[in-house]
């Protein structure tokens, strides 16, 4: 059985075209990598959750706020291993800044004995899609594609 996980691509209409809310996950592990490191906001569902609740309160616990408005199904997309993402469209506003994320504790560094808390999500960034593309995981990446079908572009 796949894990599945359920996320929001939120975006807006700005003056240099449609651009997208992307994540960038925190801890060491990710501190120094960019390229192809994001991901929308997203996460695992729960026994007995609907799709839809999974994603609003995946993106509540990595930025902070939780997105009001219809969602539109882009649609589910294999990721590595046998996990399955279903992501949803959603347009709407947030300002980066506002970011707050859940946390994590993690044994830094390796061996030490040592537990040190890290935010889930380090920062948010809006991105035209083509930036957006090369900064979002292998996996996520077709949903991009989706996205751009839905919107006629």
């Amino acid at each position: 059985m796949p894990e599945i996980s359920a996320g929001i691509l939120l975006h807006r209409l700005a003056d240099t075209g449609r651009e997208v809310l992307l994540v960038h996950p925190g801890g060491p592990f990710w501190a120094r990598k960019d390229e192809a490191a994001w991901s929308i906001p997203k996460g695992l569902i729960e026994p007995g959750e609907a799709l839809e609740a999974a994603a609003r309160r995946e993106f509540a616990e990595e930025v902070g706020t939780v997105p009001d408005g219809p969602l539109t199904l882009l649609g589910e997309f294999k990721l590595s291993g046998s996990k399955v993402l279903v992501a949803f469209a959603l347009e709407g506003a947030f300002d980066p800044k506002s970011l707050i994320s859940n946390s994590f504790e993690l044994e830094w560094p390796p061996r030490s004995g040592r537990r040190q808390s890290f935010p889930e999500v380090d920062r948010a960034g809006w991105f035209g899609l083509d930036e957006a593309c090369t900064k979002l995981h292998l996996g996520q990446r077709p949903l991009l594609d989706a996205f751009r079908s839905l919107i006629g572009i």
